[in-house]
């Protein structure tokens, strides 16, 4: 599979093609639509989710609720576009629109800067605009279509909010008690640490400040072997750590017992292996995290990420003005406080995709049954 997305955070339309579905797999676009209002929604998003309301719409390669096999393309117009079609058109652009949308104060912790000085830029609207977070809406309807094709295999994935901003939920759930996580108003499962959380973004918020944190995901249902030793490109938690890194702010990727490795000794790390008749072979503890030797081992896979607090600044950071080279506070754009609960969103679906293209790899198919049939048949 390939996914392929496009679009800027004020231009047209954000565009994802997907590429090797299976035909007859059965697509739900209210679905997607309520993965990307969950996107929007969390305690200390800003004024843009006010404007866009979120909508896909499926341009090709799905009739009457189920895929043809052909590439899927995946499109969410963006509102606010109406307001900024003088200087982010893709052609005759206002050049007193464009002169009043420049961006030159560049942010620190931005692609600003470096962005300006690879593509030989003079503004930096032209490097944030792809570079924003707006393009993991898209990201999170092709995510759910991911969703789907490893749901009719019986593979489920979900998350929760562990961390934000120092407020730390140390506890350990059952997978099913992590479905809950989307009903809170930040994705977190203790209620009274939420309540923390929600007080320190307020007092954030009212700083021109920004809050970080942490998710965990977890997946349940993959079979062992997918993924592969043979090569460092194929292993399973490479892709799955390439693919949470790309996530805009994202800082840190664990996998399983993660960074804490490093504090205890083999006995204490590595999960014993045992056989029984009825169960086959089984671990009794889950510290690799469901991958041993870049392959899924049959056991609840177990990720965390960690993001950075967000760079746009309501009270900006020193930086310089390209232009002159002076010192300056950087520009801000519209922005959020916490968006922690919209990377839970947007890290189900990259995991999703990371996934499904390691499925497909595989087990071919040219149909969802035959997937399923193939995968039905793994022990």
């Amino acid at each position: 599979m390939k996914l392929t997305t496009a679009g800027e955070s004020h231009g047209k339309a954000l565009v994802a093609i997907i590429e090797g579905l299976p035909a007859h797999l059965k697509i739900e676009t209210e679905k997607i639509n309520g993965a990307l209002a969950l996107r929007q929604s969390g305690f200390g998003r800003g004024a843009r989710q006010k404007i866009e309301k979120d909508r896909v719409e499926i341009l090709t390669g799905v009739r009457n609720g189920e895929t043809l096999g052909s590439p899927v393309t995946l499109c969410i117009y963006n509102k606010d576009f109406a307001n900024w079609e003088t200087c982010m058109s893709a052609e005759n652009c206002d050049d007193g629109a464009m002169a009043a949308k420049r961006v030159t104060k560049v942010r620190p912790g931005h692609a600003d800067l470096t962005g300006m000085l690879k593509f030989a830029q003079e503004d930096a609207r032209n490097i944030l605009e792809r570079a924003s977070a707006r393009e993991t809406a898209i990201r999170v309807a092709a995510g759910e279509v991911f969703k789907s094709y490893l749901a009719a295999l019986g593979v489920e994935i979900a998350g929760y909010v562990y961390e934000v901003c120092g407020v730390k939920d140390g506890g350990r759930y059952a997978f099913n008690e992590l479905l809950r996580a989307k009903t809170t108003a930040l994705g977190m499962l203790d209620e009274k640490l939420e309540e923390q959380a929600i007080e320190k973004i307020t007092a954030l918020k009212a700083a021109g400040d920004t809050a970080g944190g942490g998710v965990e995901i977890r997946v349940k249902g993959l079979k062992s072997g997918f993924g592969s030793m043979m090569t460092y490109a194929e292993k399973l938690d490479a892709q799955l750590a390439q693919g949470l890194m790309s996530i805009q702010a994202v800082k840190g990727v664990e996998i399983g017992a993660g960074f804490s490795v490093t504090e205890k000794s083999g006995k204490e790390i590595h999960d014993e292996i045992f056989y029984d008749e009825a169960r086959g072979f089984y671990r009794e503890t889950n510290r690799a995290g469901g991958i041993e030797g870049g392959m899924s081992n049959g056991e609840e896979l177990i990720l965390r990420v960690a993001m950075k607090p967000i760079p746009t600044l309501m009270q900006g950071l020193k930086t310089v003005d390209f232009a002159d080279k002076s010192g300056t506070v950087a520009a801000t754009e519209r922005s959020d406080v916490c968006a922690v609960f919209a990377l839970e969103i947007i890290a189900e679906a990259v995991v999703a995709e990371v996934l499904a293209n390691a499925v497909a790899k595989r087990l071919g198919g040219d149909t969802a049954a035959e997937v399923a049939e193939r995968y039905n048949k793994l022990p």
